[in-house]
């Protein structure tokens, strides 16, 4: 049976993580708060934060700066995309 949370982000009853997926207190409250849905939707969010700013997950700063983000996007007002971002047009 799969577990379920009640996902502070979608804010509704969800199934939830397999697993903390981030260490410490954030990873386990993200666990424990965020359901499966919303950690994919931040995944998509991440990823474009770390191409358009060139991120490098290694660099102990911009792995701050995503920390931070993810706490806005998952339990605050949402984060911010980037500077000049301009979503991709959908292909037909």
């Amino acid at each position: 049976m799969a577990r379920t949370v009640f996902c502070e982000h979608e804010q509704r009853e969800t199934d939830g993580l397999d697993f903390p997926p981030w260490p410490g207190e954030l990873g386990q409250r993200v666990y424990t708060r965020i359901g499966k849905g919303a950690w994919q939707k931040w995944l998509v969010h991440q990823t474009m934060l770390i191409n358009e700013n060139r991120l490098s997950p290694m660099n102990p700063e911009h792995r701050k700066f995503l920390q931070g983000e993810m706490e806005k996007f998952l339990f605050g007002d949402g984060a911010e995309k980037p500077a000049g971002y301009v979503p991709e047009a959908p292909t037909a």
